[in-house]
């Protein structure tokens, strides 16, 4: 659908909860926990956090839970039975409050979970999921959305995007036909202004040329550039888990006897164990080589068999990692004519 402008008021933010929240939705925004901000079901709009950047962790588990059953089976003398998940069971649910580069993010892992063969239990977590995102009036040194084919302003994946403006007033996108049943169950929207929606954004530089980290990235898989870039890396997995694009999980039984349930968990392939074979053998032996695997398929093998990039730019990797890696210098340097 043709996106359609309105105006909310910020007085009115807590009329458009309390009317998601009417409706028996779950609800997860932004919230203070310490010193860090981060996704939790919220009951209150006063619960959400105020004044911040970004969550430490991205909102990829809202259809990509960090551990998700896919069924149960008991094994008898007559065979194995097993019994799906009832999906009707998943919740409705509001991302109420991310930001333009985690709704982004959603584009990329439906592109790998739906591809060749749709994965029923993500696109049901999807279905049931609406986006409210937030454009970016700030930004920080470890965010380049607009390196990586996103903006600080991006629909891409919202369902209704507010942009706050000034006099305490949001400009509000209805972007999908989630976003527009959710207006017109709501009577906090009003009648779009003129805004200017461009001066209201962060500025966040282009800072390399993607299709040259693509290009790069793909005819370097023996370049010395991957040894150099993973000397720090110490393979903890931070920067896969706190992504809102990586999707690696492993599976993995949970059994009481000859019943159980069949899981399935997030992982990563900087991980050393995460290729090893049976035998022993690892292909990916070497971190150099476990850093360049996530570098290619996000940048080689993502654009080429799903025609996604696997980066939202939003610098999550580079701020969680311990040993202070920063994904941001490292692609600049792969944009380079000659690595």
């Amino acid at each position: 659908m043709e996106t359609e402008k309105r105006t909310l008021k910020k007085s009115s933010l807590e009329k458009l909860f309390n009317s998601l929240k009417g409706e028996g939705k779950k609800i997860i925004a932004p919230v203070k926990k310490g010193s860090i901000i981060d996704f939790c079901e919220v009951s209150t709009i006063q619960e959400m956090a105020e004044d911040y950047l970004l969550t430490v962790q991205s909102a990829k588990s809202a259809a990509f839970p960090k551990i998700e059953k896919l069924f149960d089976y008991v094994i008898s003398q007559e065979g194995v039975s097993t019994k799906d998940r009832n999906l009707d069971s998943i919740p409705e649910m509001v991302l109420f409050g991310v930001r333009p580069c985690d709704a982004f993010g959603f584009d990329s892992l439906s592109a790998i979970f739906n591809w060749e063969t749709k994965d029923t239990i993500y696109s049901k977590r999807l279905e049931k999921l609406s986006i409210i995102s937030f454009s970016c009036n700030k930004a920080d040194a470890y965010c380049f959305c607009t390196s990586v084919n996103g903006s600080p302003g991006s629909i891409a994946g919202s369902d209704i995007l507010l942009t706050y403006a000034e006099n305490d007033e949001f400009l509000a996108e209805i972007i999908t036909e989630k976003g527009k049943i959710i207006a017109e169950k709501s009577d906090a929207f009003e009648a779009s202004k003129d805004i200017d929606k461009s001066k209201l954004l962060a500025d966040v530089p282009v800072l390399f040329d993607v299709k040259k980290v693509v290009k790069n990235a793909t005819a370097s898989f023996d370049s010395e550039i991957w040894v150099e870039q993973s000397l720090r890396c110490i393979g903890c997995g931070s920067c896969a888990f706190v992504c809102p694009t990586c999707a690696c999980f492993d599976i993995q039984d949970e059994s009481n006897g000859k019943q159980g349930s069949r899981l399935r968990l997030w992982d990563s392939c900087g991980f050393s164990l995460f290729t090893i074979h049976t035998s022993g053998h690892n292909p990916r032996e070497v971190q150099s080589a476990r850093w360049r695997q996530r570098i290619m398929h996000k940048f080689s093998y993502m654009p080429d068999r799903l025609d996604v990039i696997g980066c939202v730019g939003c610098g999550r990797c580079s701020r969680a990692c311990p040993v202070d890696m920063n994904i941001k210098e490292h692609l600049i340097q792969i944009a380079k004519d000659k690595i």
